[in-house]
């Protein structure tokens, strides 16, 4: 069976994408006693993407895939996108991100609030690149609904009016913008 590194800590992302991709050994950072963090610095969810890739893969001499993801707001032109983790700084609060795109939002109404969930997977071997992209349309809710989740999750309201935290996780991750990225690559490799 084939072995692939995934170049994240996250546990959570790490157990969907293990249940999408089931003929391959997935193996996280953390069980290769790694603890690196690659900087995220390219202005494309593509670019983050591949930069990890590429960068754990040569650290591992192993196969690899990583993601970069983020919220894209279609009236400030898919602000924050790239920089969804990072726009407040580095060590502000997700509650913090969160009332700030509210409080920024405060006077747009429907159409004005779609927004959507992006995520760029992309696998990398001996100089080759393949990626793939998957998105979730919705919009920016008026307040933070639901417990479940997490990140942007209570205010991303989806098409048929529930937030993403007002989902379980199996409803969450049947499709997610992840899933439907992890989906589009299985199909390419």
């Amino acid at each position: 069976m084939k072995k692939i590194v995934v170049a994240t800590k996250n546990q959570g992302k790490l157990k969907e994408i293990k249940e999408i991709l089931k003929d391959v050994e997935l193996l996280s950072l953390k069980d290769l006693n790694l603890d690196v963090d690659v900087d995220e610095d390219k202005d494309t969810f593509e670019g983050n993407s591949k930069k990890k890739a590429e960068e754990i893969s040569k650290i591992t001499n192993m196969p690899t895939i990583a993601d970069d993801s983020g919220l894209c707001i279609e009236a400030f032109n898919d602000w924050p996108g790239v920089y969804t983790a990072r726009f407040l700084g580095e060590n502000a609060k997700q509650e913090d991100r969160n009332k700030a795109i509210l409080s920024k939002m405060k006077d747009l109404k429907g159409e004005q609030r779609k927004a959507k969930f992006v995520c760029v997977v992309t696998y990398y071997e001996n100089g080759k690149f393949i990626s793939a992209r998957g998105e979730v349309k919705g919009k920016i809710a008026l307040e933070p609904r639901g417990n479940n989740g997490f990140g942007y999750d209570p205010i991303f309201e989806l098409e048929d009016g529930k937030t993403f935290a007002e989902l379980s996780d199996n409803e969450k991750n049947s499709i997610s913008h992840r899933k439907r990225a992890i989906e589009k690559l299985q199909t390419l490799l």
